[in-house]
């Protein structure tokens, strides 16, 4: 079992207030959350109305599973919103659970 954790940060530069960025994030995190099988959340600088940072989290099988989780996250995350991808942060969570 593999657990991919990723943080996303993105920047909205046409956003100029929190309502904006708001409607902006809700809607890539619903989007997100019904196109994969993830825990999805904006995680910091929720007060600065130009940067979205969301986390993302999710149980995959193998390492190639992983990887490819994380690719399609990021790709539909360009392909779905205006917003800039600036960063992306991934933690590797190996077989940490031995459930005998």
């Amino acid at each position: 079992m593999k657990i991919l954790i990723m943080k996303v940060t993105l920047r909205a530069s046409w956003s100029h207030s929190l309502k904006e960025k708001r409607m902006v994030v809700k809607s890539i995190i619903q989007k997100l959350k019904n196109k994969f099988n993830i825990s999805i959340a904006e995680v910091d600088d929720q007060d600065i109305h130009q940067t979205i940072v969301i986390g993302i989290s999710a149980i995959c099988g193998t390492s190639a599973q992983q990887d490819s989780t994380m690719e399609h996250i990021i790709t539909f995350i360009e392909n779905n919103t205006d917003a800039e991808i600036v960063d992306i942060q991934k933690e590797d969570v190996y077989d940490s659970f031995n459930l005998s």
